[in-house]
């Protein structure tokens, strides 16, 4: 998409309700990324909300995002760039630059952040008041095949699983900023959440066939942070290709992707056979649950290169509606009413 000369314009956002954030990837080498915001009471959707506020376009491929300390933070991986924008505006008030290829960032305090990346076996500490980059972790992974993921923080040690070509969880002491301890999983780690009862949870891909650093099926485990040990195992079948994983918002319940939505009890002790969702000749690409409903939205990236749409689901699966996003809807952040 282009975008010629043109004027910022000017949004009224609510914000005694809770709104939904679209994370829209757009299509790599395109710097066609965008921003969706939608209203669940309301059920309106405004799109390209960040380019429309700031006369610029979003960049290239949109990560992850994270509200902290009243302003969102959207991770834009190939851009390398991290920008904060005002929740109600969607205007740009700060701007983090000098990564390599960021995925996710986590606020250990007000003035201490971490930003994992792809292409880059360290972890960024960022002054996100200053956005500048302080300092690094260094997890003692190689350039060629290192890489972070998504953090969990439980006490004072923050939690990392590594997706891309590795097999391990990090455990970092955020007083001192090393990591202090490493746990094998299954291979490539792809998401990392934490339930109710404190344990986290993580779900590997197991790679692919003919990959040089190896294939398994796909894992689900759960780990005690306190031990720092894996206290249960669940294998997928071979053919399965789980991703996605996310959880209520009282941590009760798992959520993924594998074709269609499944669900799984935190404290079940077998996979869940049949879908909450089943998929029906679409790519479901993302997934976020409503933390206070427990309704299910997915991403459905249709064919990759078109808009994309965000299905809406009631808890027990029935559809409920649907809206218009931007190209490959890859993440969601929830904002609470305030």
């Amino acid at each position: 998409m282009e975008y010629g000369p043109r004027e910022e314009e000017t949004f009224s956002i609510d914000l005694a309700q809770k709104g939904l954030f679209v994370l829209n990837e757009g299509n790599y080498m395109y710097g066609n990324a965008s921003l969706s915001y939608y209203n669940p009471a309301s059920g309106e959707v405004q799109n390209e909300v960040f380019a429309r506020s700031n006369a610029f376009p979003l960049g290239d491929v949109a990560q992850s995002m994270t509200i902290h300390g009243g302003l969102g933070w959207v991770v834009v991986n190939n851009s390398g760039v991290i920008f904060a924008i005002d929740l109600a505006s969607f205007r740009e008030v700060r701007r983090i630059t000098g990564f390599t290829a960021p995925r996710y960032i986590h606020f250990v305090s007000e003035r201490k952040a971490y930003v994992t990346q792809i292409w880059d076996p360290r972890i960024y500490i960022v002054d996100p008041v200053e956005c500048r980059i302080t300092g690094y972790i260094e997890t003692g992974m190689d350039f060629e095949t290192g890489s972070t993921e998504m953090m969990v923080q439980t006490g004072g040690y923050v939690y990392v699983n590594c997706w891309s070509y590795q097999n391990c969880i990090l455990k970092i002491d955020s007083s001192t900023d090393a990591v202090v301890a490493r746990l094998e999983v299954g291979i490539q780690p792809s998401a990392m959440v934490k339930d109710a009862a404190g344990k986290l949870w993580t779900m590997t891909d197991g790679g692919y066939e003919g990959s040089p650093y190896g294939w398994e099926p796909a894992t689900l485990s759960r780990i005690d942070p306190e031990t720092f040990s894996i206290e249960k195992t669940f294998r997928f079948p071979a053919s399965s290709q789980p991703r996605m994983l996310t959880s209520s918002g009282d941590g009760k319940t798992l959520y993924w992707i594998n074709g269609g939505v499944y669900r799984m009890d935190s404290s079940s002790d077998a996979l869940p056979v049949e879908p909450v969702v089943a998929q029906h000749g679409t790519i479901f690409y993302s997934l976020t649950i409503d933390p206070l409903s427990g309704e299910i939205y997915i991403g459905d990236a249709i064919d990759y290169t078109q808009s994309g749409v965000v299905l809406r689901y009631s808890p027990d699966g029935q559809l409920l509606g649907s809206f218009d996003v931007g190209v490959n809807p890859g993440n969601f952040c929830w904002r609470a009413a305030q």
